[in-house]
């Protein structure tokens, strides 16, 4: 049996690592500037002003590097991770990849619970910095078979759905919510009249709801909630049971249960959005910014641009901040495939159209409305 003066040996050693390992991230992250802060041109609407918040140009391209690196340090300092400590996680997106690029930084095991049947490119991603890739048969067993391999190999599970919202300090220390407002000071506009965001932990959603009230803006917060996934329904209903069969299909957002971190009373405003009007989006916003951005990007965009349209209505001068979560580059078989779109039932022209609107008029006509009323008359009409 060990004596008490190896056992303290032992325990100096470790904590000595976690320090260092703590200060390597501080030192990653000192090496990285912030992300910038884009305007949208809008001459239809020159009383508001719109801005995209460009998280894809963190080290590993997305929103979720911001995450990784918060979930790092608090399974570190809560003495979770410790040298040699295999780092295990439900994801098969963006989490993935930037937490296989922080455990590479710290000389740690990585492996990645994902559905049998996640894209090459993003597991390629996540072997690049290193990741090993298991694979289920369904969605449904992620979490269950994450959490088995944890305990298995005496790893530890991130779990990011459940410490999302805690994981990151909502008061300030350089979080995604105090990057805006310092960024906004400048501004025709300075406090937001609405910041938009998706959300798929709700560890964001959080954070900058938290920091709004923290800092007594009458910045408003919407999240925006794509099809099929269970946080609208929530939001209005706060039945904590309700779950999806399906997956969202706009990666990033979007959850087919309630997850842990979602905490609807820090939200203003939920929308709900098509899968079509999000791919719709991105088309639109590469027009107007020349960059491409993923799918949740449009999803952000295009309920930002209704919110513009509805304070030029109302002649209210103000600014909207929203996110561009991560690179278009990642969806160029997806999501700016016309032939992808067509092979899974996707119409996005009536979308590009209504958005084509509002940026030219400062207009918003309610699509999916009209798509429904369309539907009904169809179906008297057959009748």
């Amino acid at each position: 049996m060990p004596s008490i003066q190896t056992i303290a040996a032992e325990e100096a050693l470790s904590r000595g690592w976690v320090v260092q390992a703590v200060r390597c991230i501080e030192r990653d992250y000192q090496r990285s500037s912030d992300t910038h802060l884009l305007q949208v041109d809008l001459p239809a609407m020159p009383q508001v002003r719109l801005y995209l918040k460009d998280e894809s140009t963190h080290p590993t391209g997305s929103l979720k590097h911001r995450l990784a690196r918060s979930l790092f340090l608090y399974g570190l300092c809560n003495g979770w991770i410790r040298e040699g400590t295999t780092i295990v996680e439900a994801s098969s997106g963006s989490t993935a990849v930037s937490e296989a690029y922080f455990a590479r930084l710290l000389g740690l095991p990585f492996v990645a619970v994902m559905p049998r049947g996640t894209s090459p490119a993003k597991i390629a991603q996540i072997e690049f910095y290193g990741g090993h890739c298991h694979f289920v048969d369904s969605s449904a067993q992620l979490y269950a078979e994450a959490e088995r391999l944890a305990h298995e190999c005496n790893g530890h599970y991130m779990d990011q759905f459940t410490y999302a919202e805690r994981a990151t300090d909502w008061r300030g220390n350089n979080n995604i919510a105090e990057s805006i407002f310092q960024q906004m000071r400048g501004e025709p506009h300075p406090t937001p009249a609405w910041i938009v965001v998706g959300a798929g932990t709700g560890g964001t959603s959080a954070t900058i709801g938290r920091y709004i009230r923290h800092q007594g803006h009458a910045t408003q917060l919407c999240v925006v909630d794509p099809e099929h996934s269970v946080f609208y329904d929530y939001f209005q209903q706060r039945d904590a049971s309700i779950t999806s069969s399906r997956g969202s299909n706009v990666e990033g957002i979007g959850r087919p249960r309630v997850e842990p971190s979602f905490i609807p009373d820090v939200i203003d405003r939920m929308e709900r959005v098509p899968n079509a009007a999000s791919y719709a989006a991105i088309r639109v916003l590469q027009r107007l910014v020349g960059r491409r951005y993923g799918g949740s990007t449009g999803t952000d965009f295009y309920v930002a641009m209704q919110l513009a349209c509805e304070m030029a209505r109302n002649n209210q001068a103000g600014s909207i901040v929203t996110l561009a979560c991560d690179s278009g580059d990642r969806y160029l078989d997806s999501y700016y495939n016309d032939a992808w779109l067509r092979s899974n039932g996707y119409d996005i022209a009536p979308y590009v159209a209504q958005l084509d609107e509002a940026c030219a008029y400062g207009v918003w006509h309610d699509q999916a409305r009209q798509d429904q009323t369309a539907v009904r008359e169809t179906a008297e009409l057959a009748g």
